[in-house]
């Protein structure tokens, strides 16, 4: 199938309107309702405004959308967001799924490699966020995807659409993403049997000499630096498999299998057998090859039966255009090397080697 680029077509009013409609639809979540009661400060205010600078919590533009929806009512009633508050107005405020702000953009561009009824495959560009965190809250491959494909939507926003698995904000490759709550289950299910084959492209530090090889550590979370992983013997079990596709000056280029997932998997296990991903500058060191700007990880091949056609499919993404220059620099080096070494004259015969051939 022939690769697809979309990007924003939509304009910002037709965006909205969607959202309203999808708003005006989506469930409840459980848990115990809010109740304010106005403060004589915010008497006389627009309702969305009040929330957002008495409440706080969401953006003025989400607590407009949250009374579109519903899960803002005034006095038991359904209002709008401009709705001028009286003082002896109450404002119940009803618990919202976890994913269910989740907000659609179209001005992000996908790569996307495949799509049928029940996945869609993409090329995931370095620098952008998988799903919503903490500092991340927008501009996310999540609103990304949600933009192109909105069916990816969990109806009752208690899961995150459409995520199988995910790529650090660095890397680049490909990754899959599942339609449906059903297709995201069968999906992961065919990863966790191992049904599923994943092939990275990873340039290391230094100079792996076997030309093959397995890492077969645990992985835990770091007992000091909570937000890193590292290898415990406590930890999950994990396994990556590796090739050695190029030796270059300084470093080795290697293709990579992960037999299992755990986060940061590769990162952590490279830098344990003394080869960390070049670039990395949470579990590496030293200074990246010139040119080089994030992390040397690329998710090269993906192999999966669809949960729709139920064939075996492959897909493919060869490293971008960035990655692509840090090899070809090393290329030249060595190169380079080899040509300098070619120009040496050889070495001086010994005159004391060539007085013991004559003695014999």
């Amino acid at each position: 199938m022939a690769r697809r680029i979309f990007g924003s077509r939509r304009g910002r009013a037709a965006q909205e309107a969607a959202h309203a409609a999808r708003a005006a639809a989506r469930p409840p979540a459980h848990g115990p309702i809010t109740v304010h009661a106005v403060a004589p400060w915010g008497v006389g205010s627009r309702l969305d405004s009040y929330l957002s600078r008495f409440v706080g919590e969401h953006s003025r533009s989400e607590w407009q959308r949250l009374v579109e929806a519903g899960s803002v009512t005034v006095n038991g009633d359904r209002v709008k967001p401009a709705m001028r508050l009286g003082k002896t107005d109450r404002i119940q405020i009803h618990p919202v799924a976890t994913f269910a702000l989740l907000e659609p953009d179209t001005s992000i561009k996908l790569d996307v490699l495949y799509d049928d009824a029940a996945m869609v495959v993409i090329d995931k560009p370095a620098g952008l966020v998988v799903h919503p965190a903490p500092g991340h809250e927008e501009g996310t491959l999540v609103h990304a995807l949600l933009g192109r494909f909105p069916e990816l939507r969990d109806p009752t926003g208690e899961q995150r659409p459409g995520i199988v698995h995910r790529l650090d904000k660095d890397t680049s490759g490909v990754m899959m993403a599942g339609k449906t709550v059903d297709a995201v289950a069968a999906l992961q299910r065919s990863m966790q049997s191992g049904h599923s084959h994943k092939t990275y492209r990873l340039l290391v530090l230094g100079t792996i000499e076997e030309d093959a090889g397995t890492i077969d550590v645990p992985i835990g979370r770091d007992r000091v630096f909570r937000q890193r992983m590292a290898a415990r013997v406590d930890g999950r079990p994990a396994r990556t498999e590796f090739k050695v596709l190029e030796r270059l000056p300084g470093y080795t280029y290697v293709d990579a299998v992960l037999a299992t997932g755990r986060t940061h998997q590769l990162r952590v296990h490279f830098a344990y057998i003394g080869h960390p991903v070049a670039g990395d500058r949470v579990y590496g060191h030293g200074q990246p090859p010139p040119g080089l700007n994030r992390q040397f990880v690329h998710s090269h091949e993906l192999t999966i039966a669809s949960p729709a056609t139920h064939k075996t499919l492959t897909f493919t993404a060869e490293p971008p255009e960035d990655l692509q220059q840090t090899l070809a620099a090393l290329r030249e080096l060595a190169a380079n090397g080899e040509r300098a070494a070619a120009t040496q004259p050889p070495p001086a015969s010994s005159p004391l080697a060539g007085e013991d051939e004559i003695a014999e």
